[in-house]
């Protein structure tokens, strides 16, 4: 990697990428927005899902992945150079084909961690959901914000393998590639990719008393997904949700100067160590935290 720069991370104070994900509504929503979306591709999903070996703690899984990202967002270089060779080991293990049809995705169709287009899925969920958080409960970007912060997610998907060549070039452009996915009629859900998807919509593990707060994010995460993806999901969304995420998600951009800065700014370790913990005793009382295809009782 990169270290002849020196060891100040990879996005340094007054990168824009830094600035929206220190934002912890922004690092607390985000991840599950993007999740939901990204599982709509069947490819990359079954890929992913095919190489994992914790399918019974999927939510530890998550939620290591997001302790990794914040790695990368704001540890020292050095840091986060021996994260990326790490997962750099684990995605040579990611390379298979569709066992069956998914929506129009042929039987056989190859998947790879290092196919360019698929790295460029991957980072691209992230980005959009990163942007689509920070301007539903902070405050919109200007364009040149948006430009910005799409060039930081570009290079951070380089730090993973990707070439710079596969991304749209501008933030319009990028905005423009999503929708047209959204429109394209390919978006499938595999029979996990709905049970996964829904669970991470609704039944995030946490201690009793965090399960107020939490359902206040799902409802933000819920209406942050484009229709159609709720839609695909059979996410329940009525006039009365549509109310509701109105008013916290009002409530969290005019609240967020009444509160120090330490509340507002940070990264979001203790709530994705919390989710892991949670989820652990649920299995150790023998429970499951999502029942996925083919796991017999």
């Amino acid at each position: 990697m990169d270290e002849a720069r020196g060891d100040d991370g990879y996005f340094p104070e007054g990168s824009m990428l830094r600035f929206v994900q220190s934002h912890r509504a922004v690092g607390q929503t985000y991840g599950q927005r993007a999740l939901i979306i990204g599982a709509t591709h069947p490819v990359p999903y079954v890929g992913t899902s095919q190489s994992t070996l914790a399918k019974e703690r999927p939510f530890e899984r998550l939620a290591r992945t997001a302790l990794a990202f914040e790695t990368i967002f704001f540890a020292p270089r050095a840091e986060a150079d021996r994260l990326l060779a790490a997962v750099h080991d684990l995605h040579t293990r990611v390379r298979g084909e569709l066992a069956r049809d998914e929506g129009s995705f042929a039987r056989g169709t190859p998947y790879d961690a290092f196919d360019p287009e698929l790295m460029l899925w991957t980072m691209a969920m992230l980005a959009d959901s990163s942007r689509v958080a920070f301007e539903t409960l902070v405050r919109p970007l200007s364009a040149g914000e948006k430009e910005d912060l799409w060039a930081d997610w570009v290079r951070f998907g380089e730090l993973f393998g990707m070439p710079r060549s596969v991304a749209p070039a501008t933030a319009a452009e990028f905005e423009r590639w999503m929708a047209d996915w959204f429109a394209s009629g390919r978006m499938h859900l595999t029979e996990e990719a709905r049970v996964v998807g829904r669970a991470i919509a609704r039944d995030m593990p946490v201690p009793l008393l965090a399960r107020p707060g939490v359902t206040v994010t799902n409802l933000l995460v819920v209406g942050m997904l484009p229709p159609p993806v709720r839609r695909l999901y059979g996410l329940r969304w009525t006039a009365a949700h549509a109310l509701a995420w109105r008013g916290a998600t009002t409530f969290a951009r005019t609240s967020r100067h009444a509160l120090p800065a330490w509340v507002r700014r940070g990264d979001n370790a203790d709530l994705h160590k919390t989710v892991i913990r949670s989820e652990r005793a649920v299995l150790a009382r023998g429970g499951r935290t999502m029942d996925l295809p083919g796991q017999g009782r």
